[in-house]
Formats: structure tokens, C-alpha cells, sequence
């Protein structure tokens, strides 16, 4: 389905229902104008799997999103000074975010060794991690704009602090459709527990139609809620009442040609059928092996959570789902204001074990090279104290990690200062962060274009930001055509 120009300038906002459709059958791209450019635009509402721009280097991505701001100079970023200056204040000051901040130089309570051939700094809060730091490109040197949890979200997700904007998840389903009829492209995967800050906005399509936001799959009871017919129905009961909505609503758009909304309702109907089917086997833990559960970490309770969404994430993408993003506990567990290693050592035992058999097994399965695995947060912590032993929210300096889909193994990139409080030597932006995503999913970001109250949007906001793919963090030159 392609809806023309007029069409989608006329409809911006309208809804499509949560649930895609996926006709599968090829197509190509988007033209080659710049982004902002009417010309050769062609407009998608469907899940169609569609041609890149250029060879991709990968065709997923799972997005390991650490809700809290993880405190960089306490996992991945040791800062000697402040132990050399314990107490001291910043030469310079920081920017103060919340009350009962002290100007006082706070040195790390947890211990670092360097591992792996590459030689990274790993804290002991990460023992698990610190085995496969020549699998990973950590880059040292990322900086954000706000340092508010859900401003930050939005940015690392949306590039924008304000909500309104399509998450990363959704521009990519939006770009590339899906490789499997029977299932979504973007699944989320929360602690069924309850919502990071945000909620559902973190998943969000925003103003591209309704089925490219995410489709929330459950660890805990039946995969995906209200999906399976009640138990009162006899046999074959819900596919009559399928076939005959149908043939009504076909009967409908016999009369309403070209009415793009009612076509996406009536393909939405049958997925959610193909699903029943399909989601439940894809999410049933029970033929995986005992070795496979213990490497997650699924028979140790505090492991077990997080571990069985990262195992879930790997069935997924085997399962050809585009998008797969994975949250930690509710609310913000890496947010640690008054206990920095009370609280560190918590959320770093429930996800340091799940994180890293997810790369071991996608290596294992040959999937790691078509994969990309991305570990962020919102933002970092400040070098100073705050309640005495915590950290307060800090925009100007943080850590993230990939491993696979093209990205350089056993790469540490950029620098921060020497308190870990700015980003100095070689500055990833939130926006290059995300056209470097696009760009190994074989996309150009700018190019990737829907109209929006005016004007043709970008994932990276290319015409604002100018963002651009980071090519020092990839193992194949950037692609400039």
C-alpha cells in the first residue's frame, strides 16, 4: 500500500491501529533528493520488506535501553583525579540538576581492572561484561541535551527532548518493513512489572502511521495481551468471524477505493490471526536448552527477568523482527542519587549476566554480524556528591556500547575530561548515534523522509542536528553516494 502525496499531507495524524499488516512482497526505496525535497518521495503504510539504500550491514537491531543514566566514570570511564583529589571541588563547577549537590569531587567506590586484548576499563559491578569487551565498541565520549530522565529518553530515542517524534524503532520498521509476515517489525520487551518514566511514549509512531510503533509482548503470561480468542468460543469460531468481517469490510472498500486507513484495518485483523499462531512459539523458553537458560541467567531470580527478555530479543530477530527494544526494571534503576554502589551493584547484577549472553549467543548463532546490540542510557552521572555517596544527572558526558552489525570489535572511542565530566575527544552527538544506526541497516538517513506539518522529517533531523554516521566507529568506510 502507497498512499500518494496529497493523501498523506492531508492525513498527517491519522491512525492505523496498533497491529501491522505485512505483505511482503519486494519494492524499492525512497528517492535520492535531499531531505526536505518533494521530489521522488514515495510515502509507505505498509510493512512490505523494501530495498535499502545501499548493501546494509545489518538487518535488526536490539536496543538494550538502561533506564536511569548509568554512572560512566563508576562502569566504563575511571577518573584517577578524583580519587587523587577525593573531596576537592571541581575546579570549574558542574551543572547542578537536583538539591543537596555538594562542588565536592566524588572518586569511584568500585574497583577496575583493564580486560580483553582491546584493554578496556571495566568496573567489578560488570563481571560478566568485562568477558567480551573485544566483542564490543564502546564509545566514551557521547553527550545529550537535557538532563531530565524523560527529556533524555526522548532524546536517545527520538533525537529530540520534546515528545511528538517517532522513535528510533519506528522510523526503522517505517524504512525497511519486516522479514516475517506473522509478527510485528518493532517488539518491546518491559518488565512486566511495570513502566519505565515515559511508558508507552518510549514505543511511540508519533505522527508515521500507527503501525510502525512498537507492539508490547509479554515475559509473563500469554505473549501478547487480548490476542487470543476467549475461551468460550467454540472452533473455529473467531476465523468465521474473521472471514465474514472481511468480506464486509472488503465489501466497504469496494465502495471507498484507495481509502488507505480501512486497508490497514482489515490487514491488521488478519496479522493479529497470523500472530496467535506464530508469537507463542516464538516465545516459548521451553525447547531451549538447560545450558542456553543457564548462560541468561533464568535460574537465578535476580538474574532471571532480564535475562529471559534478552533470550526473548535473540528468538525474535531469529525470527526476522526488525526492531526488538528491551528496558531494565521500572522507573529509573540506574538513577543513584544517594547509594552509588548500593545501587549500581543491584541493576548491574539483574542485567550484566542477560547482556552478555545475548552477544555470546547471537555470536554463537551466527547472528551477531547482522545484528546490532546497543547499550544506552540516557545520560550520565556528575563527578561530584550528591546525599554524600550518590550522583547527580549529568548531559554533558556518557557511555554507550555496540557489538555486531559492522561495528568495530574492541574499539574504545572518545574521551572525556579528566573528572569524566565532559566529553572532550571525539564527540558523538544523539543524532550521529542514530544516522550510524541507519547507515549499517544499509539506510541513509536522510533520505528516510515523511511529511509533517510542512515539512519532510528525518530520524536524525538531519537539516537541524546535521548529523552524520560516525565511520571511526564501523569496520567498513562510510557510505557517501
Amino acid at each position: 500500500m502507497q498512499f500518494s502525496r496529497r493523501e498523506m499531507l492531508g492525513l498527517s495524524g491519522f491512525g492505523l491501529g496498533q497491529l501491522a499488516v505485512a505483505d511482503l512482497s519486494g519494492g524499492s526505496l525512497f528517492g535520492a533528493g535531499d531531505a526536505g525535497s518533494t521530489s521522488n518521495v514515495p510515502i509507505y503504510g505498509d510493512l512490505k520488506a523494501r530495498t535499502t539504500h545501499f548493501p546494509a550491514q545489518a538487518k535488526a537491531v536490539i536496543q538494550l535501553v538502561q533506564n536511569g543514566g548509568p554512572s560512566q566514570m563508576d562502569l566504563f570511564d575511571p577518573k584517577p583525579e578524583l580519587t587523587r583529589l577525593a573531596g576537592k571541588p571541581h575546579p570549574d563547577g558542574v551543572e547542578i540538576h537536583q538539591p543537596n549537590n555538594e562542588n565536592k569531587l566524588l572518586p569511584s567506590p568500585l574497583k577496575f581492572r583493564k580486560y580483553g586484548e582491546c584493554g578496556m576499563d571495566v568496573s567489578e559491578a560488570l563481571p560478566h561484561v568485562s568477558t567480551i569487551v573485544d566483542d564490543l565498541c564502546f564509545v566514551r565520549s557521547m553527550h545529550t541535551e537535557h538532563n531530565n530522565h524523560l527529556e533524555g529518553l526522548n532524546m536517545l530515542l527520538t533525537c529530540k527532548i520534546f515528545p511528538g517524534r517517532p522513535v528510533m524503532g519506528a522510523w526503522i520498521s517505517y524504512a525497511l518493513g519486516t522479514e516475517n509476515q506473522n509478527l510485528p517489525a518493532y517488539v518491546v520487551l518491559r518488565d512486566p512489572d511495570g513502566y519505565t518514566v515515559g511508558g508507552k511514549q518510549l514505543w511511540a509512531n508519533a505522527y508515521l502511521p500507527a503501525l510502525y510503533q512498537g507492539v508490547e509482548f509479554s515475559t509473563r503470561g500469554a505473549p501478547i495481551h487480548h490476542l487470543n480468542p476467549p475461551a468460550s468460543l467454540p472452533p473455529g469460531a473467531q476465523r468465521a468471524n474473521l472471514d465474514f468481517l472481511q468480506k464486509l469490510n472488503a465489501a466497504h472498500l469496494r465502495n471507498r477505493p484507495g481509502e488507505s486507513e480501512l486497508e490497514a484495518r482489515i490487514e491488521n485483523f488478519e496479522l493479529a490471526a497470523r500472530m496467535q499462531l506464530e508469537a507463542p512459539s516464538v516465545l516459548d523458553l521451553s525447547g531451549e536448552t538447560k545450558a542456553t537458560k543457564k548462560l541468561y541467567g533464568l535460574e537465578d531470580p535476580s538474574t532471571s527477568k532480564y535475562g529471559t527478555r534478552c533470550l526473548m530479543a535473540r528468538r525474535l530477530v531469529e525470527s526476522g523482527v526488525r526492531f526488538v527494544q528491551v528496558t531494565t526494571s521500572p522507573g529509573q534503576p540506574w538513577d543513584h542519587h544517594s547509594d552509588i554502589r548500593g545501587g549500581m551493584n543491584k541493576i548491574a547484577k539483574e542485567t550484566d549476566q542477560g547482556a552478555t549472553a545475548l552477544i555470546q549467543d547471537l555470536n554463537a548463532r551466527g547472528l551477531l554480524d547482522s545484528t546490532i546490540v546497543m547499550w544506552a542510557g540516557e545520560f550520565g552521572r556528575l563527578p561530584t556528591t550528591q546525599n554524600g555517596k550518590g550522583r547527580d544527572h549529568n548531559r554533558n558526558a556518557f557511555t554507550l556500547w555496540f557489538a555486531g552489525g559492522g561495528f568495530k570489535p574492541g574499539l574504545i572511542y572518545g574521551e572525556t575530561d579528566d573528572f569524566g565530566y565532559k566529553s572532550v575527544v571525539n564527540r558523538v552527538s544523539v543524532p550521529d548515534m542514530i544516522a550510524t544506526v541507519c547507515h549499517q541497516l544499509g539506510l541513509d538517513h536522510r533520505q528516510i523522509q515523511f511529511p509533517h506539518s510542512g515539512r519532510f522529517e528525518t530520524p536524525a533531523d538531519v537539516t537541524v542536528t546535521g548529523a552524520q554516521p560516525v565511520g571511526d566507529l564501523l569496520s567498513s568506510s562510510v557510505h557517501t553516494s
